[in-house]
């Protein structure tokens, strides 16, 4: 309930807060009936896109740190952990390099693909039946290393891919369109689906493939849809507003703390979780440099960091 709460506040800041500051009035009613006055016109076009796409991308972000957590069974898991954030990456850059593809609306399709190819790739090169979680994080991180080394490649090379490609990978909601909230819509609704039903058996598998088989869970089907679902949830997320560092380690901890560790209950505050984090974070970002702003992606690394140096240093004390 809190968090719907939050949510909602961070929804109605995140109309409001900008470099033009709008009326909290001014912008619920721009919301709810329109309007052709200036503060309007900012609200509808800026604003509501804005807001629309970092609930989705929150979402989806929140829901794929909980799964990756689940899956890996390593509390330091992030959906940039897995390759996916690097395979969206690489998928970009050759989409404006090589294609002269400019625009979020059109990329996003090969960001998406490039973040399925490059869980496909994990998945096969890592184990497939999910029995060695670690040999899967080796596996997304060396192939995260070989694409990132790709990327610095094209756009050393290339000076207007690379003009083009940073705007994108500091991780960024300004300037997106409504449509590219609504070309997300799908895959996230999808990826959570999907996350709903491996929920319950990824619960048992938490105690053990040989327990969770006596219990009629088929273990590497769980994984294979886990993994389905993270990909369609970080590759819709990636490539809407680019690599958002953090966000899933954040909200996998909070629900942990919340729900404890099953994944039924802790799902849905996972989606609500990584909505407030990200429209809370790019209000901040709004704020601190107002009436410039800093990028939410700057916002959720600053917040996320000093977690992940935390669980580093308590884990090596153990």
């Amino acid at each position: 309930m809190l968090l719907a709460v939050l949510l909602l506040l961070a929804c109605t800041a995140s109309l409001a807060v900008g470099s033009r500051p709008v009326p909290v009035g001014a912008a619920l009613d721009a919301l709810l009936h329109g309007g052709a006055t200036a503060d309007a016109l900012i609200v509808r076009e800026l604003r509501i896109p804005r807001t629309a796409t970092g609930l989705l991308v929150g979402a989806a972000l929140g829901a794929a740190g909980l799964l990756m957590q689940a899956v890996t069974r390593n509390r330091l898991a992030d959906p940039g952990l897995l390759g996916v954030n690097a395979g969206a990456s690489a998928a970009v850059v050759v989409a404006i390099g090589f294609l002269g593809v400019s625009s979020a609306g059109d990329y996003v399709w090969f960001a998406f693909g490039g973040a399925a190819v490059a869980a496909v790739l994990v998945h096969l090169v890592g184990g497939g039946d999910g029995r060695d979680p670690i040999g899967t994080v080796l596996a997304g991180v060396a192939l995260g290393a070989c694409l990132s080394a790709l990327v610095g490649i094209v756009t050393l090379l290339d000076t207007e891919t690379f003009e083009s490609y940073r705007f994108w990978v500091v991780g960024s909601l300004e300037r997106r369109e409504l449509g590219t909230a609504a070309q997300l819509a799908p895959f996230v609704a999808l990826g959570l689906v999907v996350a709903a039903l491996v929920a319950p058996g990824l619960n048992q598998l938490a105690l053990g493939h040989d327990v969770a088989r006596s219990l009629g869970v088929r273990p590497g089907a769980v994984i294979l849809g886990a993994g389905a679902a993270i990909t369609l949830l970080c590759g819709a997320a990636t490539a809407a507003a680019g690599p958002l560092a953090f966000v899933g380690l954040l909200v996998a901890h909070l629900v942990l703390r919340l729900a404890g560790p099953d994944l039924r209950s802790g799902l849905p505050l996972a989606v609500l979780g990584g909505a407030v984090l990200v429209v809370v974070g790019d209000v901040l970002g709004r704020l601190i440099a107002a009436p410039g702003e800093v990028e939410v992606g700057i916002v959720t690394a600053l917040l996320g960091a000093p977690l992940l140096f935390h669980l580093a240093t308590r884990r090596n004390a153990r």
